[in-house]
């Protein structure tokens, strides 16, 4: 098969501009909290609620578009859907408006992904699919590292006194109230996207031919893998694995603020970029451990120091906080794949169903934040944090 490494780079340029767009809201959960004026920190929870929920809403039907529509036709309009949302949300800065752009920017986000893979095997080649994965996961988590510090940039720099010294930052700051500067980072995703969507449409994309697990599959297929039990046990596994993720992503900087009195526009963002950054550090050294232990046993001990890491987290002093906090993005980084891959082993026909029903659990990051917020207007947020506590994971 011929290599297009233009489209590997593209491709590459495709998963950094989704994690810059999908992994702020961490940051951003304090300053809803603050400018919106939110009676109970938990409704703050619905914005990351309603872009997951699209997920769940999005998964299998952009399955089913990926089989009948041609690749630039889904990039396109998945890379349309959050174009509009930013567009929504920058140009009406309300909190009823950011819920609805979260959900429209989700449904994009949910058909992005059904195309990506099987774009990058078919352009990239299906010996070198495993590496162009793994790359394309360092520049998803360079992006997720990167986008809390220009957080932190542009709202240092639209609220500092006097006229803005960038040229770009004095654009933002005609269009951004003033009162919102974090809202600027809307348009900057709407430019980005606006980027995209030209290059899409007039690249020339390799054809790709879908692979049996990467197909949606017929109605039978789904209905013969709800009878079997492991599929129930391994999409709560993504669930519980998804809500954990964006539970410590969303909260972390709201904790750091209410327990420890950091500026949740500086430090709180700048530990959730260590977060993101480590968590791409430990996908490309889950690889090698891969290698020399068995798969179960590398979750199990990723399990286990996820839960003692947490608990240092919620309960130590500051200095070791900020260190373990991080520590954490390392720590769960192997699960999703590992989860990923025993489940997709574990039946012998009907992946590409299977797959989507997996991928259905993603909405576990509407759950997480939700309940998090919610047990918090009750309990607090520290015992809030509690809740993703749960045994280690035990494969069938």
């Amino acid at each position: 098969m011929k290599r297009s490494y233009g489209t590997v780079a593209l491709i590459m340029l495709f998963w950094f501009v989704i994690s810059f767009i999908t992994n702020i809201m961490g940051p951003l959960i304090p300053d809803i909290i603050a400018n919106f004026k939110l009676s109970h920190i938990g409704l703050a929870a619905f914005i990351p609620t309603s872009f997951f929920l699209a997920y769940a809403v999005m998964s299998i039907p952009a399955g089913i578009l990926t089989e009948r529509l041609n690749q630039k036709t889904v990039l396109a309009i998945g890379f349309s859907l959050p174009f509009i949302g930013s567009l929504l949300f920058a140009l009406h800065p309300t909190f009823n408006a950011l819920m609805i752009s979260s959900f429209i920017i989700g449904l994009g986000m949910a058909m992005l992904q059904t195309v990506i893979n099987p774009l990058t095997r078919s352009a990239g080649g299906e010996d070198n699919f495993a590496f162009f994965s793994v790359l394309g996961q360092l520049f998803f988590g360079a992006a997720s590292f990167v986008s809390p510090f220009l957080y932190t940039y542009l709202v240092r720099s639209l609220s500092s006194p006097g006229e803005p010294t960038n040229w770009f930052v004095r654009q933002l700051a005609h269009i951004t109230p003033s009162d919102l500067p974090w809202v600027s980072l809307y348009w900057i995703f709407f430019v980005c996207l606006l980027f995209i969507i030209i290059i899409v449409l007039f690249f020339r994309f390799p054809s790709i031919k879908l692979l049996e697990d990467e197909k949606s599959g017929s109605v039978e297929s789904y209905k013969t893998l709800l009878k079997n039990r492991y599929v129930y046990l391994f999409f709560l596994a993504i669930l519980s694995y998804v809500a954990t993720e964006q539970g410590i992503a969303n909260w972390v900087s709201q904790f750091l603020k209410e327990y420890h009195g950091l500026n949740p526009q500086v430090l709180g963002a700048e530990v959730v970029g260590l977060f993101w950054g480590l968590m791409s550090v430990g996908c490309l050294l889950g690889l090698f451990a891969l290698k020399l232990f068995d798969s179960q046993q590398v979750l199990r001990f990723a399990a286990i120091s996820s839960i003692l890491l947490l608990l240092i987290s919620l309960y130590g002093p500051l200095d070791v906080v900020i260190i373990s906090f991080p520590a954490l993005g390392f720590s769960i980084s192997v699960m999703f794949s590992i989860i990923m891959s025993l489940g997709l082993n574990s039946v012998t026909m009907h992946h590409g169903s299977f797959a989507g029903i997996l991928c259905s659990g993603i909405v576990g990051g509407a759950i997480g934040p939700l309940l998090i917020g919610s047990l918090a207007n009750v309990t607090g947020l520290k015992f809030a944090l509690l809740s993703l506590i749960s045994r280690p994971l035990k494969s069938p």
